[in-house]
Parts: structure tokens; sequence; C-alpha cells
């Protein structure tokens, strides 16, 4: 028989759910050519070396061990180019995601009745009680009514990152894909040139067998992300238009600052502007550091002391060419605020280019 199904599970520090989860798996796909690809970020807990060892006895298993690359999105992209099977479906590996819903979905897709078969976890007959995260839900349920406005897609779940599709429409659409943070579903369903038809499954979602959750209040911006390379990708690069996000609330901080400085402590205009743009600066790269760049996030003191002494250095020669420019506008009567501005518009390109390859690794 031919490989009929591929199970893709991106992971991130999920050692100790994969083994139950592969003899879950197996269970229901029982008589069904089935194989599981887990493409793994480099996780810290030794997730890929687990594979391999079950894979060592388990020839449906195969993984795929990234390095300095990360993010559930781009995880998925991978594994459906890595698979010769006629299907893939796409599933967390932490056990909140029940794989006995795969035949139900596999035979809505391989039959004709829809092009995606989604397990949903807001229809009718679905459960979110033994997740047990009122605030998770609550942000769940917001991105989805987003969603479904500027999508037009019609589903009670669009974010959902429990689906199955063709192998081939799946590596058809890849190259539209953005490959950025988690809503790849979605991502599939407003990147296709022809209206998808979707089967939704009612899901029972579970609690997380072990490990803690890797998503948290950031998966905002990934939504953000999705929306940005929705509409303006073929513009302005993404990553870009998130790290300019930032900057873009960092121009509050340095107005603020640059407000007290001048009218609260009456300093003269080029010492504040500098001041300001120190503290516009450290804020930046804070919240860089916890939004932006979150899959490649420096955690610990001395980390952070790095990565801020590098974004600080990366963003130096555009910080005197903010403190140049708009010293130089304000000596010759421009009003001191559009001046900062000026300055801040010419440094924001010099900053994100340098410090996106030296403070975090990303081009």
């Amino acid at each position: 028989m031919s490989l009929e199904l591929a199970i893709i599970l991106p992971t991130l520090n999920e050692r100790d759910n994969l083994a139950p989860l592969v003899a879950r798996i197996g269970s229901a796909l029982e008589g069904t050519e089935y194989e599981i690809i887990v493409v793994d970020d480099d996780s810290a807990d030794g997730t890929a070396e687990e594979a391999r060892r079950l894979a060592a006895a388990h020839p449906r298993l195969r993984v795929i061990q990234r390095i300095g690359r990360r993010g559930l999105a781009s995880a998925a992209i991978e594994g459906f180019c890595a698979t010769a099977a006629d299907y893939v479906a796409v599933m967390d590996a932490d056990h909140q995601h029940d794989p006995a819903l795969l035949p139900a979905m596999l035979e809505a897709v391989r039959g004709g009745e829809a092009d995606v078969a989604v397990a949903s976890r807001f229809l009718a007959g679905s459960s979110t009680d033994a997740w047990n995260a009122p605030q998770r839900e609550r942000l769940s349920g917001a991105a989805n009514r987003m969603a479904r406005r500027l999508t037009g897609v019609d589903l009670s779940d669009p974010m959902s990152g429990y689906f199955l599709l063709s192998a081939v429409r799946a590596r058809a659409l890849s190259p539209r894909l953005s490959g950025i943070g988690f809503k790849i579903l979605l991502d599939i369903l407003a990147s296709s040139p022809e209206t998808l038809t979707v089967r939704e499954f009612p899901l029972a979602f579970a609690a997380r067998r072990s490990g803690a959750s890797k998503l948290d209040r950031a998966v905002a911006l990934d939504f953000l992300a999705g929306i940005y390379e929705r509409f303006l990708g073929r513009i302005v690069p993404v990553r870009f238009a998130l790290f300019g996000t930032v900057g873009a609330i960092g121009v509050l901080v340095h107005f603020a600052i640059l407000l007290v400085l001048l009218e609260g402590l009456s300093v003269p205009f080029t010492s504040a502007q500098a001041a300001a743009t120190f503290g516009a600066m450290s804020f930046n790269f804070w919240l860089n550091n916890w939004l932006t760049y979150r899959d490649q996030r420096l955690r610990g003191a001395a980390a952070l002391f790095r990565g801020w002494a590098g974004f600080c250095a990366s963003c130096a020669v555009g910080a005197l060419a903010n403190v140049a420019l708009a010293s130089l506008l304000e000596a010759r009567g421009v009003y001191p605020f559009l001046a900062a501005l000026a300055g801040i518009a010419v440094g924001s390109v010099w900053n994100y280019a340098l410090s996106s390859r030296f403070v975090w690794g990303r081009f």
C-alpha cells in the first residue's frame, strides 16, 4: 500500500509527550499507511534525541531537527515538503489534540467532502473544559472573530492548530505562506487563490499532558504578523513591519521622555533628545526581545545585558544620525517634535538591519 497520511508534529520541549502520543496515533490509525514527522526546533530538553530513540524501534517515525529556525508555521511547511504521503495533518504534540479524530478527518478530505478538515474548539459539540485557561480561551475567541472579519473565512475556529488536507495542495500553497508564527491554517485559507471548502469536527480540547505551553501573550503579535503578511507582505517585509510596530510604540516613549526633560526640567534640546533616544532604544530592545524576536528570545541577566549592549551598539550610528539630524533641523527653526520625528525615521532602517543580524541572529 502507498503512504497515505503524514502527521506533522512541530515540537519545542515536548520530550515526555512524544512516546505516549506516538502510541495514541498508532491506535487511532490502525489499518492506515501513515508516518509521523517530528519537526523539532532544537529543543533544549532533548526532544529530537527522544524522537530518534523512538524512531529506531518505530519505522513510521521520522525527525527533522532544525538549527537556528523556529516557529510552528515554518515547521509545518517543512513537514509538507518532506513527505511522500498523499495527505498531511498538523497537530500539537502536547496531547491537547485528540488523534482519534484523524480517521474521520482523512475520510472527509479523501472522499471529496472538503478540501480541508479542521478540528474546532468552538463548534457545537466541542469542549474546552479541560483546557482550564480562560484568558487563553478569550484570546483565541477574539482572534477568531477578527480573522473571520478580515478574511471572510466562515469557520468557528480559523485559528485551530489541528487540520488535514492533501499534500499536493499544501505544497502548492507553501510558497504563498508567510511561515511566521502559529496561524498556519488561517494563512492557508487566506492564501489560496480559490476558496477552499472546509469541514469542521468538534474537538474535546484536552489539558496539556506534560510541560508548559510555549504560547504566551505574544501570540497576539503572531496574529498581527499574519495580518501584515496578508495585506502588506508584497510591499514591506513582515519582520520589518513588526519591528516598526514596536518602534512606533517606542516613539511614544521617546516623546514622553522628551516632554518631561524639555518642559519639566528645562534640559537643552540636544541633551534631551540624546536621553530620549537612549531611553526609547532601551525600551525597544526589551519589547523586541519579548515580542518581535520571541522565537529567539534572550533569557537570563547575562544574556539580556549582552543583548542590550549589542542592541545599543548596533543602533549607535542610527542614534547618532537621529540626534544630529534632529538637532540640525531644530536649530534651523523646525518645531522640536517634528525634528525629533525626522531623526527617528532616519535611524529606524539602520537599527532594524543591524540588530536583526547581530543581536538576535536573524536577517
